[in-house]
């Protein structure tokens, strides 16, 4: 499912306007997004979490040349499922 399918599914069974659908997924996603960059952790309970991990600036390679380069440090969000979801997933 694709964010536009999700603005579908939701206009359809909550018999709402496309519209509305887009601005309701939209305030749900930017608020997400706002919360992970303020370094805030977001919790849906059966559904999983949300954080961003700090990871520290290192020495890699460029598996082309063979170059060490130097990799800046970096902050990634990460999502751990929920154990409900997990154990959904599985039975099927």
């Amino acid at each position: 499912m694709n964010k536009s399918e999700l603005i579908e599914s939701l206009a359809s069974n909550k018999d709402l306007t496309y519209k509305k659908s887009e601005e309701i997924v939209n305030l749900i996603f930017d608020s997400m997004a706002e919360t992970l960059v303020e370094g805030g952790r977001i919790e849906i309970r059966g559904f999983g979490s949300f954080v961003v991990k700090d990871y520290k600036a290192y020495m890699g390679r460029n598996p082309k040349t063979g170059e060490v380069i130097k990799v800046s440090p970096k902050r990634l969000p990460f999502f751990k499922v929920g154990k409900e979801l997990r154990e959904r997933v599985n039975r099927s």
